[in-house]
């Protein structure tokens, strides 16, 4: 696709394109993105600001997670509360950030799709000017339509999604999204306020050439962890050298890896040993992107879209990217840890 012609496809014309492609559509999932990408419009104008307004910083809070909220934190959460809870098209939406899921408002029709997202991942970066971004997983729900959603609509497999994306806010802000139908980019204009077609059909490099993890964390990883890690450095095992990239911001080392070819991996570890990322609203959405473009995603051990949680604000190692890059750590972390 030409330059030209990308500047003028709109992310509501190409989603309209592609809900025509579904006779069963009846425009409710194209209507919820939209929704998410005008909650990105609003979010991206704050983190456009930090530095310049009192939006940096410690909101001297603590969330379910045990982090530090940050005051961009909070006022993300808010934004995506608001733009989806008064729609009639969700039910439910949880947030990284929230200990229960939010249901709509009393009064408010309950729609037959739940969201489940992190409103700013990445955050504690936001002070030194790092890339960060948004994740968000939608699920029809279980409950029967009309009545107000309940847990069991969030705790359904990867497999499940009906859509998952991420917005990066970084040297331009990207909203990057799949409905099952490939995965395609869009690059903000803040000029006429649009996202525009700019990555269609993005697809990964089956073998890739970035291994992005926290390198520091090399003492608490078992032996076969710390092994895949000398593999990856083309050491002891014959495989091909990569080159260490890590920006310790997911959003922005996964689309990296996702357009250039690359692994990212955030395994457990003893502090750990279930896994840092969450996987609802972190491992399960950019797992289906990570598919949908070639690549694969694992927990080390089998495929993270086939786990089922059990927890809203369930954790677990993480292995995503390049096909044969998360091949290999499967092989080298398969059967019990030493």
């Amino acid at each position: 696709m030409t330059s030209q012609l990308a500047r003028v496809i709109t992310i509501e014309r190409f989603i309209l394109d592609q809900e025509e492609l579904i006779p069963e559509a009846t425009g409710e999932l194209s209507n919820l993105l939209y929704d998410i990408a005008l909650a990105a419009k609003i979010i991206n104008s704050h983190v456009r600001m930090a530095g310049l307004a009192d939006i940096i910083g410690s909101a001297g809070l603590i969330n379910v997670q045990g982090e530090v909220v940050q005051k961009l934190d909070e006022f993300a959460n808010a934004t995506m509360k608001h733009a989806l809870l008064r729609t009639g098209r969700v039910c439910l939406i949880g947030s990284e950030e929230d200990v229960d899921p939010v249901p709509t408002p009393p009064g408010q029709a309950a729609g037959k799709y739940v969201v489940l997202y992190d409103p700013l991942d990445g955050s504690s970066n936001i002070d030194v000017n790092v890339s960060i971004g948004t994740i968000f997983s939608v699920h029809k729900r279980l409950s029967p339509d009309g009545g107000a959603g309940v847990l069991a609509d969030c705790l359904q497999s990867g497999r499940d999604q009906v859509a998952a994306g991420y917005v990066l806010y970084g040297s331009s802000t990207m909203m990057v999204y799949t409905t099952g139908q490939g995965v395609h980019g869009f690059t903000y204009d803040p000029s006429i306020g649009e996202f525009l077609l700019s990555h269609p059909n993005i697809t990964t490099p089956a073998l890739g050439k970035y291994y992005s993890v926290n390198e520091s964390y090399f003492p608490r990883w078992d032996a076969r962890v710390q092994s895949l890690m000398k593999c990856y450095k083309g050491l002891d095992c014959g495989y091909e050298p990569k080159t260490s990239r890590y920006i310790g911001s997911l959003v922005a080392d996964f689309h990296r890896n996702l357009i250039a070819g690359g692994v990212f991996c955030y395994p457990a570890d003893s502090k750990s040993p279930l896994g840092k990322l969450r996987l609802l609203y972190e491992c399960a959405p950019l797992a289906m992107l990570c598919e949908q473009a070639g690549g694969y995603a694992s927990d080390g051990h089998g495929p993270i879209l086939d786990i089922v949680p059990t927890e809203l604000h369930q954790r677990s190692p993480l292995f995503v990217g390049s096909r044969d890059d998360v091949r290999l750590a499967e092989e080298m972390l398969a059967g019990p840890r030493p």
